[in-house]
């Protein structure tokens, strides 16, 4: 029975280093920029690594094209781009601290 209670203890402070780490890698992603474009480059979105907005730029000339549409479609494009790229950075650095094992709410 006391050899239980060691494991659980050992397990505990396992735990409790990888939230640790998880709180590590988590503060890192919030600090790195992604950036989707569109356009060639006339539309770009930067997001962070928790996958949230950060800014926007949109070339002055796709503006006076007076193509809404289109400025929409590359305004989703870079979006999609930037969350893709935060989102593989994010599910990356989540594998190395959990080892993959694919615990809830750390992907």
């Amino acid at each position: 029975m006391a050899g239980s209670l060691g494991d659980l203890g050992g397990l505990l402070r396992q735990a409790k280093k990888m939230q640790r780490q998880v709180a590590e890698v988590q503060e890192e992603l919030q600090k790195t920029v992604y950036e989707g474009s569109a356009g060639g480059g006339a539309v770009k979105i930067r997001v962070n690594g928790a996958r949230a907005f950060v800014g926007i730029h949109i070339d002055p000339e796709v503006v006076q094209a007076g193509e809404a549409d289109m400025l929409e479609d590359l305004v989703g494009a870079a979006l999609k781009e930037a969350l893709k790229k935060a989102e593989e950075a994010h599910a990356a650095a989540m594998k190395g601290v959990t080892g993959g094992m694919g615990l809830p709410g750390m992907m």
